[in-house]
């Protein structure tokens, strides 16, 4: 198993938009590198509708699946090798770590400080307690742009909420995500009871 630091690659720009496409390059995920700068230019669109800083949101939609170069079954024993708590449901479900380990490698190998992308790169997949608007355009973004091969089934009525408020989009997909998920993650329930859900 890898720490994040030897995830470290040379890159041949400083231009963080070059380097996150060379990373996932790299890594053989050339996929990720799509779905990456789609939901980046989905969060900027969002964040200009909902009046969140357009550069931050663009920033963390680029960076939020930084860590699909950690395998799955590895996921785990880094997380607690970085000296981090695994929840029950994680255990049960390592892909979820993903958000958590994105932002360990937008910190290490990015050099990402900004708490407002962090937080919005930390909680993409489940939202969280007392999430910023930005934390919901990114979460929101994600599923407009899900990385699979066809158009979301929710993605209708999802766009039709999202033209109520943001809140409004949150609710909608976590609605249909209760019927399809495998684990309620804690975060996702705090960020229901926020909801009013």
């Amino acid at each position: 198993m890898k720490n994040i630091v030897e995830y470290k690659i040379p890159f041949s720009s400083k231009n963080i938009e070059i380097q996150v496409r060379e990373f996932l390059n790299y890594y053989g995920k050339d996929k990720t590198v799509f779905h990456s700068y789609e939901v980046a230019n989905k969060a900027k669109e969002l964040a200009e509708k909902f009046n969140v800083p357009k550069d931050k949101a663009y920033l963390a939609g680029l960076l939020h699946d930084i860590s699909v170069v950690i395998p799955d079954d590895e996921r785990i024993e880094l997380q607690k090798s970085l000296g981090e708590e695994v929840l029950k449901e994680e255990e049960k479900l390592p892909m979820i770590l993903h958000q958590k380990q994105s932002v360990c490698i937008a910190k290490e190998l990015f050099n990402i400080k900004d708490r407002e992308i962090l937080s919005a790169i930390e909680c993409h997949t489940t939202l969280k307690k007392n999430a910023s608007s930005l934390d919901k355009v990114v979460f929101i973004a994600d599923k407009i742009k899900w990385d699979r091969d066809h158009s979301a089934p929710y993605l209708k009525q999802l766009n039709k909420a999202l033209d109520i408020s943001l809140d409004q989009g949150c609710k909608t997909y976590i609605e249909w995500a209760l019927t399809n998920i495998f684990v309620l993650h804690p975060w996702l329930k705090d960020a229901m009871c926020d909801l009013g859900m």
